[in-house]
């Protein structure tokens, strides 16, 4: 069913982007056996733009949807992710257009890595090691935001935490970590991916950050949109 934010925001020069009230993204995480980030991520059908690149599901936001919401539709719609099982950290505009367009990257956690199920917008969907991801071609808009989307590794008695899966954090200077209980960090780990993915729709550039953590942060994604219809 299309709703009414798929079309094109067109800017005073011309330039178009995919969305009628913006767009979304999510970026979601979730530890590999050995606690490191696993993110996941899409590989675009060739008929998409930027086809056969790899990217975040994603893509226009309603005019009704926030940011979340939007973003959590779309990866259950791009790869069969179910709102109850993530939880959302917190959000960043990694695009601001001149037109007021603006891509937002919406960044959650899974407890372990889901399974997943492509629509016609994937050629495959994979979870893969956060410290591979830059290895993959990756679509120039999520290439452009990944350096400041990706986490760095977050000792876990720095953190007032109880025990719990490893998981992400928003840092103090709007960067993100990832905090993990065993001795394994983050991205310092390379290996072999999982089979899984993602996807974005549009060109990103000029990042800013909606704030810290969202008030959403330690909830269900389905208890951060409940309020939207």
């Amino acid at each position: 069913m299309r709703g009414d934010g798929d079309g094109w925001s067109i800017g005073p020069d011309g330039t178009r982007h995919w969305g009628k009230h913006g767009a979304a993204g999510l970026l979601l995480r979730a530890p590999d056996s050995d606690g490191s980030p696993l993110v996941l991520l899409q590989h675009r059908a060739a008929w998409s733009h930027q086809g056969g690149t790899w990217a975040l599901p994603g893509g226009a936001r309603d005019s009704h949807e926030s940011t979340t919401h939007a973003a959590v539709r779309e990866a259950h719609e791009e790869a069969g992710i179910a709102e109850d099982a993530v939880r959302v950290r917190g959000e960043i505009v990694t695009m601001h257009a001149e037109s007021g367009w603006t891509y937002t990257t919406v960044v959650a956690d899974a407890a372990h890595p889901l399974s997943t199920v492509a629509n016609g917008e994937s050629t495959e969907l994979r979870w893969v090691r956060e410290a591979d991801v830059d290895s993959l071609p990756l679509h120039p808009g999520f290439g452009s935001s990944w350096p400041e989307l990706r986490t760095a590794p977050v000792p876990a008695e720095t953190e007032d935490l109880q025990a719990g899966a490893p998981h992400t954090v928003v840092l103090e200077d709007g960067g993100f970590g990832w905090l993990s209980g065993s001795s394994h960090q983050g991205s310092s780990h390379q290996g072999s991916s999982h089979q899984g993915s993602s996807h974005q729709g549009s060109s990103h550039q000029g990042s800013s950050h909606q704030g810290s953590e969202q008030s959403g942060s330690d909830q269900n994604l389905s208890e951060a949109s409940s309020t939207q219809s």
